[in-house]
């Protein structure tokens, strides 16, 4: 019996060091909460993103906890470098695994430098107690390739996959009603539902996918902008399937399976990317047979279409 007690006596406090051991280790690797992380989002979430965007040099904004612009094509450039399926900037499972990878996240340093008013908190490879926030110059540097990257998003080239989709339109069925039900995320942009997206995707894929990336991005900004003009329904649907809207619905295209370019062009008008400069309408000038699409004042060309306000 003393023998017993004797080692009850020693197991415990081992047991509570190792238990110790354990949950300190756990802590160590928790990450992000289980949401998808996109623009829009707000929180330590999205504190966490920048700061291990920052870390490894993808992200030189302030860090301030707001999933903006900056943040969105600083998700993308590390998406596209590290390889990853889905070039979106939505941050799920398979993105946040890859940072945590990747980079290191000092929880209690980082919102020490926020809350002293500081616009960086940590870059790879520098002991903490030596950062330095980036120089005039190497922000400038880094402004510039930023804006290099995403002029080189702009002229994407038309995958292979979306020429033989193209070609074999005409064999395309409409998509089943058994289809899977995507995962939503918990924030989604702007308001905006996953079923939202999927019939913005269904449009851009039926009414231009024989046009360059930036052009089907502009068809899908001109779907937003009417969703915002008091001129026009406001929801998507309302937009998509008013009377004589789009050729894609009269001919019954809008019911052709989108590709991924098609959804990701939709991402990136919703997340502010608008080439047509606030068009309302479009046509394209060899096949417009109405006298008043004409009339209207034209702003641009992209692709083949005519895009006005």
């Amino acid at each position: 019996m003393k023998r017993t007690r004797k080692f009850l006596l020693k197991a415990i406090p081992l047991i509570f060091v190792f238990g110790l051991i354990l949950s300190t280790n756990l802590k160590a690797v928790q990450a992000f909460s289980e949401q998808v992380i996109q623009r829009g989002a707000v929180g330590d979430d999205v504190i966490e993103l920048q700061a291990r965007l920052q870390y490894n040099g993808y992200y030189h904004g302030k860090i301030d906890g707001v999933y903006g612009w900056g943040t969105y094509w600083a998700v993308r450039n590390f998406q596209n470098n590290f390889g990853l399926k889905e070039v979106d900037g939505l941050v799920g499972p398979e993105t946040k695994k890859k940072l945590i990878d990747s980079t290191k996240y000092y929880k209690d340093f980082v919102h020490r430098q926020i809350r002293q008013g500081k616009d960086f908190t940590h870059y790879g490879g520098i002991p903490l107690k030596i950062q330095t926030a980036p120089s005039k110059e190497m922000k400038e540097k880094w402004k510039k390739q930023a804006e290099a990257r995403r002029g080189q998003q702009a002229k994407q080239p038309k995958p292979l996959q979306q020429k033989k989709q193209a070609r074999n339109q005409g064999r395309e069925r409409r998509p089943s009603t058994q289809q899977k039900a995507q995962p939503t995320a918990v924030n989604m942009p702007s308001g905006f539902s996953q079923n939202d997206i999927q019939l913005m995707a269904n449009a851009v894929y039926g009414e231009a996918r024989g046009e360059p990336y930036i052009g089907q991005v502009a068809i899908a900004a001109v779907i937003l902008n009417r969703v915002k003009s008091p001129a026009f329904p406001n929801t998507v649907a309302g937009v998509i399937f008013e009377p004589g809207a789009f050729t894609a619905v009269s001919d019954g295209q809008i019911w052709l399976n989108p590709n991924e370019t098609a959804k990701k062009a939709v991402l990136d008008a919703i997340n502010g990317w608008d080439p047509t400069e606030n068009a309302m309408y479009y046509f394209n000038p060899d096949t417009a047979t109405s006298a008043w699409i004409w009339s209207r004042p034209q702003i641009k060309k992209i692709g083949k279409h005519i895009f006005c306000e």
